[in-house]
């Protein structure tokens, strides 16, 4: 395979994208708009290399626009959400060309804009497919030259909770790769409906719920993103099989769930996947109980195409508080010199694979510490039991350093989750004069409760070190563009970082 179109296998008259009061896309629909679109890029004077910034909402405007900018050129999507001043620092670290956006939308990225840039305009067409028009700063047209393997499909940018976000150029092969081992963790096929929730601006969207899906022949349903009001009437008018998303939106559906139980008994999923952030163990259960289907907690990043591991469909075994085995990737747990650990011993996990990028774009400081023998250190704890299935215990930057004692924030935030007053928990370190560090956690009731008598359910699982000496009670917790939980910068927030 050379490209993403390659990986848009089904029939021609087999649905491909469908969407809420949108016409059904087919395969052949499909292929035909994007090769269109890419044609309508080279005419703007946009080729190989060129990147290509993207702002739109979720939908098939937005899959059609990435795929299209992917295969012309380099696609740089956005979170549509930015103010201009973020829209401005990554159109002048991406050096994008041009920006895509839907008709009269999103003025902030329109004023971030740089001299020169060509603007194009996304025009969703009466059949479901999309047209595109250079609205300023047409270049002289070329000669359309879709991507090799090798050129740069999309560039993305690490989260980068602490310091400038690195760039992670993700080429052709590393999606085709990281597509084709998503599949078999799932045996994806054509009769599979996806429904995709997450953002397409994000690696989980983009690869496991949007190319994956499309890589097998099967259906993507692409509403408008996540909605826990409207996501109920979209099984009941879709009927996917499957679903993924991050935790957050897990137990967001957890607490409508009981009010739409005959939705779900009616509509069953053939599995529900969950990536991007660790999935307490009790999160997992009442997932289990209250959909009756196989809930799979995987394991991704960026750098390497989104998925590294994931626990594998039943029959096979899946392993509560687990991230499964690696799937098409080799993962390992490496000590700080560098030398791989036997199994059992806590280390590094670090993974390799054909999914895994090169390294991050002129950046050789960051890849002389990340990129090792051909190993990716991901900056995650964890250590792989005797079948081979990963745990992690942690981010490293997130592990609490208690007078010498390294602890899980994740093991407190599943004690947390336990009691039945607590909707959300996040366990996090505050400095300390003489321990170096000390255990906090933050929460949000979904029922009274108090600081003592948490602190004091905490003391009856936890060993007296690990139980927070603080526990915060918030209206809700702070998360990034993507949902995730902001561990490391919650001291700072709560102004107990001085």
């Amino acid at each position: 395979m050379n490209n993403m179109l390659d990986l848009l296998a089904g029939a021609d008259d087999h649905p491909a994208i469908l969407a809420p009061d949108r016409p059904a896309l087919s395969y052949g629909q499909l292929r035909a708009n994007v090769l269109a679109l890419a044609e309508s890029l080279a005419s703007f004077g946009l080729g190989r290399g060129d990147r290509i910034a993207i702002a739109m909402g979720n939908g098939p405007d937005m899959a059609l626009a990435f795929f299209a900018a992917a295969l012309a050129g380099t696609a740089a999507p956005l979170n549509p959400k930015y103010k201009t001043e973020e829209f401005a620092f990554y159109y002048e670290d991406t050096q994008a060309k041009a920006l895509i956006t839907l008709p009269g939308t999103l003025e902030a990225a329109h004023a971030a804009a740089t001299p020169g840039m060509t603007i194009i305009a996304a025009e969703p067409q009466a059949d479901g497919t999309l047209a595109f028009h250079a609205s300023a700063n047409a270049r002289p047209p070329r000669p359309l030259e879709l991507a090799g393997a090798d050129d740069v499909a999309m560039i993305l940018h690490t989260s980068g909770t602490t310091s400038r976000p690195k760039r992670v150029p993700i080429r052709q092969r590393n999606l085709i790769a990281s597509a084709a081992n998503i599949r078999r963790t799932y045996n994806l096929n054509e009769s599979d409906v996806g429904l995709c929730v997450m953002p397409l601006f994000h690696i989980h969207g983009i690869v496991a719920s949007l190319l994956t899906p499309l890589s097998a022949g099967g259906t993507v349903v692409c509403p408008p993103g996540f909605d826990g009001l409207r996501f109920w009437s979209w099984v009941e008018t879709f009927k996917p099989t499957w679903y993924s998303a991050v935790p957050t939106m897990h137990q967001l559906l957890l607490s409508r769930a009981e009010r739409n139980a005959a939705i779900i008994q009616a509509n069953p999923f053939r599995f529900i996947r969950s990536s991007s952030a660790p999935l307490p163990p009790v999160v997992m259960e009442r997932l289990e109980t209250t959909f009756g289907a196989p809930v799979l907690e995987s394991y991704g990043m960026t750098e390497a195409t989104h998925q590294m591991a994931s626990n594998p469909l039943p029959p096979a075994m899946r392993k509560s508080g687990s991230v499964g085995i690696g799937f098409g990737v080799e993962v390992g747990i490496m000590d700080e010199a560098g030398n791989l650990l036997p199994q059992g011993d806590i280390g590094e996990v670090v993974v390799r694979g054909p999914n895994v990028v090169d390294g991050y774009e002129n950046n050789p400081d960051a890849n002389a510490t990340a990129f090792v023998q051909g190993w990716f250190r991901t900056g995650d704890q964890g250590r792989l039991d005797d079948d081979g299935y990963l745990t992690l215990t942690g981010r490293i930057k997130e592990l609490i350093n208690r007078g010498g004692e390294k602890i899980s924030p994740l093991e407190i935030d599943d004690v947390l989750l336990r009691h039945p007053a607590v909707a959300e928990a996040l366990a996090f370190a505050v400095p300390h004069k003489s321990l170096g560090e000390e255990v906090h956690a933050a929460v949000v009731l979904k029922a009274d409760a108090s600081e003592s008598e948490l602190c004091a359910h905490c003391a009856a699982s936890l060993a007296e070190f690990k139980v927070p000496r603080r526990v915060h009670i918030l209206p809700e917790l702070p998360r990034g563009a993507t949902g995730k939980l902001q561990r490391i910068s919650m001291a700072k927030t709560l102004g107990l970082a001085e």
